[in-house]
């Protein structure tokens, strides 16, 4: 029963990661269907931003104050990660909205140019980023050690859910994000600045990448390809969840995570991976809208 317990609790923390990662493109992927594979090239940015605060923390700051460095790297992680977002959009994305190949194409080469100048920057080897004293360590329940690290990237998740709810469903700017979801045309005519909407919520779902690139630095070194490694995995639970649909994302994420712990557990980690492909591809044929679909009063 522990192993079991074990094994849930290490799905959930996995899917609370790939929510984070997921939770950004899902916003941009639902609103303005663009599929952005700069994604996770944001989400590498956000972890190179967590590293320069080290670094000016470690070279600037007295040792004393260190532990600062990660809590005020996560709205630093944000900030610029979002304003790097809405640059993307003026430069590139809103010049092909309605055109998905070429938004696919033109983003994956943002993304390229983004590891490019990460290189250049930083250099190509992979960078370490010390966890704060903190987070290290584990707690005890009932026989069970968990990680502190974890503990927190689950409760972030959930504060970072909890805020993207209430802007979606409490402000007056999320009822026009999704007055735009739900007919573009409609709510242009009633006065809605579509372009507005769409700027700021692709620049909210690029700092969403930003956060999750730092809590990545939390799991292991990082490098300018490090967004790779989630970007797939980012839009599975997408396309699982349903486009669009917040709720259908959180499940998607969290299914994702306990499934492939669990399948990595019986078999490895290659056999694991293929075993969740092929889960994900035998539910789309059940349900190819995913699990919640977005509702809409525009006609097919």
């Amino acid at each position: 029963m522990s192993s079991v317990a074990m094994q849930i609790f290490n799905g959930i923390s996995l899917g609370s990661v790939l929510l984070l990662v997921a939770m950004g493109l899902a916003i941009t992927f639902g609103l303005m269907r663009v599929i952005n594979m700069a994604h996770g090239d944001l989400i590498m940015i956000g972890a190179y931003v967590t590293y320069l605060m080290q670094v000016i923390f470690v070279q600037y700051i007295p040792e004393q104050f260190f532990d600062w460095y990660f809590i005020l790297a996560i709205p630093a992680a944000f900030i610029i990660v979002a304003g790097i977002g809405m640059l993307l959009e003026f430069t590139v994305i809103r010049h092909l909205y309605g055109r998905p190949l070429d938004s696919l194409l033109a983003t994956f080469g943002a993304g390229l140019i983004l590891q490019q100048l990460i290189r250049t920057i930083f250099g190509a080897p992979n960078v370490g980023v010390q966890s704060p004293s903190f987070l290290q360590g584990s707690l005890e329940i009932f026989g069970l050690y968990l990680p502190f690290s974890r503990l927190f990237m689950i409760g972030l998740v959930i504060v970072c859910l909890g805020g993207l709810f209430i802007y979606l469903y409490r402000t007056r700017q999320g009822r026009r994000v999704r007055a735009v979801m739900q007919n573009r045309e409609m709510a242009t005519c009633v006065g809605i600045s579509s372009r507005k909407v769409d700027s700021l919520t692709f620049a909210m779902g690029a700092g969403f990448a930003g956060v999750a690139g730092c809590t990545l630095t939390l799991i292991g070194p990082i490098g300018p390809t490090i967004g790779l490694n989630y970007i797939v995995d980012a839009f599975m639970v997408v396309v699982v969840g349903g486009v669009g649909a917040l709720t259908g994302t959180v499940i998607g994420a969290l299914g994702i995570g306990v499934f492939n712990t669990f399948f990595e557990y019986w078999t490895n980690a290659s056999m694991g991976k293929v075993l969740i492909f092929a889960l994900i591809i035998a539910f789309l044929q059940w349900r190819p809208s995913g699990l919640f679909s977005m509702k809409t009063r525009s006609l097919d």
